[in-house]
């Protein structure tokens, strides 16, 4: 009953144009979307990607500071006497 009443529907000439006209807006609709979550998608991974280079630029500079650390009381009583702590 359903595919009579829209074959009916679809013989006519300006069902038809509409039907095509309707196809093509929501093509156009769906890409558009599927344009602003990609958007999304790239803004997320980006934002991740800048938050993983703070955290490793942090990371590297704590490491530089232990390997520059005294290594025992001795050494560290020698940089405080000759003020290079």
């Amino acid at each position: 009953m359903i595919a009579t009443l829209l074959n009916g529907f679809a013989a006519t000439p300006w069902a038809r144009a509409a039907l095509r006209y309707g196809t093509i807006a929501l093509a156009i609709v769906l890409f558009l979307l599927s344009i602003r979550r990609a958007g999304e998608r790239i803004g997320r991974i980006a934002e991740r990607l800048e938050s993983t280079e703070k955290a490793n630029e942090i990371q590297r500079r704590m490491l530089e500071a232990a390997a520059r650390r005294p290594r025992d009381r001795d050494e560290l009583v020698d940089r405080l006497r000759d003020g290079g702590f």
